[in-house]
């Protein structure tokens, strides 16, 4: 029998994830035939041709028309006449220059140059506007897919997966359905990693259950176990949708399991616990066959490994990481030896001497282990990985870890003000973090820091400590990142708001997915200076959008660092908007465009924040009838 195996849209296209190869591994080597499907790059590569962009931007203009024909606009039609007349510039030049976009950032030369890079990124991205705009209310970018009840319950997923409203139902329903049917797969399992491509799994699962109708459907991966772990378990099998099944956890044992159960025709329905206990000893090394090479947006690869999963901290009170109930991942490591024969095999298989070391964490000791298998195997490969800012990250080490090739690390800062680090029960102190740093950086490593503001009870007084703790570190750092806190499910302080200073926290009746998590703190927090220093401390460095160079730990951002060096993102300036075509001519509008910018997105803030933060019910015709309070807008001059 054959199983095949699917990555849905939307994120990064530029290099492979770990989860489709590591299942692919699991399942061949138990003498199950496998189709590997990186649906994300081939949908996106689909999706960035001219000839389909032209269509797109044909959408654009004709919504545009018919909305701008209309005697007047309630507040929905307001929101969407103001994203698609922003699109309409581009919809004008996109599809003449996104073929020119992807091959720069597929060619070896073009790709390093600061000014053909940035301009082929801006393409794309602008392509993604005409895209978003075709579909309003989505917007989608490689980090987000968004709509605005996207995934409140399974009717909403179901209209969000139509062809008006998904612009890859073209591509799931014609070239993914036909290779499927060609296949004939007994079993399709789809990998759902990241929050961006929840939707896009629902949608393309819908249109595989058409085309293969006796087929079992299985979801897993950590973005979906995450969900399902707080559905009731009654309310599970409207939840699943198209699916007849999911695995929540690790997936290697169980979908093999899950296999041979279809093979046997006792397959099973509903939730399938896959546990988080995996012997990575025994694991075999990811198999890339049928994805690699592919269509990503890169010039040459960066492939994904897991030398570890989990965190062996695992303490910090923000943090939920991987698919388990409570807490984080278990953590285990590969044994070295093996890491580095692994390496060394795909290297030699793909081409790539490059890698990225995909985990929460890698101890030092590990990292150190790893760096000198490679080291003894005769070196010549580059990798980077996240690791924290441990005492241990001596000189010596980090000397030690670049002989064995470490090219970039991210560090979880999280922030250099010690009364926060003991609150979220960091572990390691502001002067760790800076030895840490400073010796990373000094023996050539690229240091990535990762930080953020906001944590509940936190002041500003405290926040701008973290913000001159990164431009103190300027020199030592390649990159950074500083966000503002989330509060996520399974988290400490979720579990346990008080203790952590919030006054409350709730969720959303209406949001039957329960993905959101709200909260009101006891006391206010960083005000407006935090963000303004954020904003004055970018401007030191040539800081990138996910998944571009300049952004943390994206295969574009390490193929940099080989080429140019660890400071690549301070010494070069990208620009990349000034050569993109003149805005076309503005287009005659008879309504005031402008006027209803400034005006709708006000009214729209207004209503969800009652929804969500007064009733804390959301629905579809809830906002509807909130927005039918506000007067419509009518061609002219706009009088709200």
């Amino acid at each position: 029998m054959t199983a095949a195996l699917i990555y849905p849209p939307l994120c990064d296209p530029t290099a492979p994830y770990l989860s489709v190869p590591l299942l692919a591994a699991c399942l061949r080597r138990a003498g199950i035939d496998v189709l590997s499907i990186d649906a994300n790059a081939d949908a996106v590569a689909w999706l960035l041709q001219g000839s389909v962009m032209a269509g797109f931007a044909r959408r654009v203009r004709a919504r545009f028309a018919q909305l701008d024909a209309r005697s007047s606009l309630g507040l929905a039609d307001q929101l969407d006449l103001v994203q698609i007349y922003e699109a309409l510039g581009p919809a004008g030049w996109v599809p003449g220059a996104v073929d020119g976009a992807t091959a720069t950032l597929r060619d070896p030369v073009r790709f390093f140059d600061p000014s053909s890079y940035a301009t082929a990124v801006a393409t794309v991205e602008a392509a993604l506007q005409v895209v978003s705009a075709a579909c309003a209310p989505l917007r989608i970018d490689f980090a987000s897919w968004s709509s605005p009840f996207s995934l409140l319950n399974p009717n909403e997923i179901s209209d969000d997966a139509s062809p008006q409203r998904d612009p890859f139902h073209a591509w799931y329903a014609g070239p993914l359905a036909a290779r499927l049917r060609e296949a004939r797969p007994s079993v399709v399992g789809v990998s759902v990693a990241f929050p961006g491509q929840v939707q896009p799994a629902f949608a393309m699962a819908r249109a595989i259950r058409k085309a293969l109708p006796e087929t079992h459907l299985v979801v897993g991966g950590p973005a979906i176990s995450q969900i399902l772990l707080r559905i009731p378990e009654d309310r599970i099998p409207g939840v699943l949708g198209p699916f007849d099944s999911a695995v929540v956890g690790e997936g290697e044992r169980a979908l093999v399991d899950l296999v041979k159960a279809v093979k046997a025709g006792t397959a099973p329905r509903g939730i399938v616990h896959g546990g988080g206990d995996q012997d990575l000893a025994d694991l075999p090394p990811p198999d890339f066959s049928t994805m690699v090479p592919g269509a990503y947006l890169s010039p040459s690869m960066v492939l994904p490994y897991d030398a570890a999963r989990g965190c062996y901290w695992g303490k910090c009170a923000f943090c939920h990481y991987g698919p388990v109930r409570s807490g984080t991942a278990r953590y285990r490591e590969r044994p070295a030896a093996t890491v580095a024969d692994h390496l060394g095999a795909l290297a030699r298989l793909h081409g790539t001497s490059i890698f990225y070391l995909s985990e929460d964490t890698l101890s030092p000791k590990g990292a150190l282990a790893v760096a000198r298998a490679l080291s003894a195997c005769g070196g010549g490969l580059r990798w980077a990985t996240d690791i924290r800012p441990e005492i241990a990250l001596s000189p010596a080490v980090c000397a030690s870890l670049v002989s064995g090739g470490l090219l970039a690390v991210s560090i979880g800062v999280e922030s250099a003000d010690p009364g926060i680090l003991a609150r979220i029960d960091k572990g390691i102190r502001v002067e760790d973090v800076d030895a840490a740093v400073m010796a990373l950086s000094s023996a050539g490593v690229a240091v990535e820091a990762m930080a953020f503001t906001g944590f509940p009870g936190e002041t500003t007084a405290e926040a701008l400590r973290t913000i001159r703790w990164l431009k103190k570190r300027r020199d030592s750092l390649s990159l950074f990142i500083c966000g503002e806190f989330a509060l996520t499910h399974g988290s400490r302080v979720a579990g346990d708001p008080s203790a952590f200073g919030l006054a409350e926290t709730w969720e959303i009746a209406g949001d039957e997915l329960r993905s959101g998590l709200f909260w009101r703190g006891m006391k206010p927090g960083p005000g407006p200076k935090v963000d303004a220093a954020v904003e004055e401390l970018s401007e030191g460095w040539n800081l990138g959008s996910y998944p571009w160079a300049g952004s943390l730990s994206t295969a574009h951002t390490l193929l940099w660092y080989a080429r140019f060096g660890s400071s690549v993102f301070k010494d070069i300036r990208m620009r990349g908007k000034e050569s993109l075509p003149r805005q076309a001519r503005r287009v005659r509008t008879r309504y005031d465009v402008a006027s209803i910018a400034r005006w709708a997105p006000v009214a729209d803030q207004e209503i969800w924040d009652i929804l969500v933060n007064d009733r804390r019910d959301v629905s579809r015709a809830a906002w509807e009838a909130m927005a039918a309070r506000f007067p419509p807008a009518v061609p002219g001059a706009l009088k709200p």
